[in-house]
């Protein structure tokens, strides 16, 4: 059984694998969209993501909304058939996606691996006890 953990582009790469579509360039898609490539370093929080009840994100990382940081001007704009959407920035751009006929399936816009809050951590916890 193969997991998949896609960050940033990871996850977008995830989306087209599971059938889904790419938004090019977010200022061009979205009308008054977020800032998505933040000036402030990377360690800091850019914007707030909300997290879908009963998905394998919320599960992992236990809260609603969740900090993140965020470098990206391309984003999932259909996350494809077997996929579902696990979390959305304000203005409705997709953050994450995972396919629940996997064990361990999950994208995330953001990069975890800045450990900006608990759930980033608890993001590759998840992971690491999934290959156990």
């Amino acid at each position: 059984m193969r997991l998949v953990l896609g960050i940033c582009g990871g996850e977008q790469l995830l989306a087209v694998a599971l059938g889904g579509t790419l938004i090019q360039h977010i200022p061009d898609s979205v009308a008054n969209c977020l800032e998505h490539s933040q000036t402030n370093p990377r360690h800091e929080p850019g914007h707030v993501v909300s997290i879908v009840p009963g998905t394998l994100l919320h599960r992992i990382v236990g809260v609603s909304k969740m900090a993140v940081n965020t470098s990206h001007h391309q984003a999932v704009r259909s996350a494809g058939p077997r996929a579902v959407v696990n979390a959305t920035a304000q203005d409705g751009v997709i953050e994450g996606i995972e396919d629940a006929t996997k064990r361990f399936c999950l994208g995330v816009q953001w990069h975890p691996e800045f450990c900006i809050s608990a759930g980033d951590r608890a993001i590759f916890d998840a992971l690491i006890g999934a290959c156990a």
